[in-house]
């Protein structure tokens, strides 16, 4: 999943470099309209609603790939 993630936020951003630690504001330095934009990616790809109060627990990429298991998001079959 973190290839995936890593390739979301590379076509959202142009950020690269990207590894489970990696801080969405501290490392790559984005702001609130680029984490929202990189969500709805997120929602797009993996067809789901990821609800505002649940962003914001999302600091880390590792974040992200645990919401999506806990919330049991497989891998879209594109």
């Amino acid at each position: 999943m973190l290839k995936l993630i890593q390739e979301i936020i590379y076509n959202v951003t142009g950020k690269s470099n990207i590894t489970d630690d990696t801080d969405f504001v501290k490392d790559l330095e984005l702001n609130s309209f680029d984490v929202m934009n990189i969500v709805c990616a997120f929602e797009e790809y993996f067809d789901v609603t990821i609800p505002t109060r649940d962003v914001w627990k999302m600091h880390q990429v590792k974040d992200v790939i645990k919401y999506m298991e806990d919330k049991g998001i497989d891998l879209p079959k594109k």
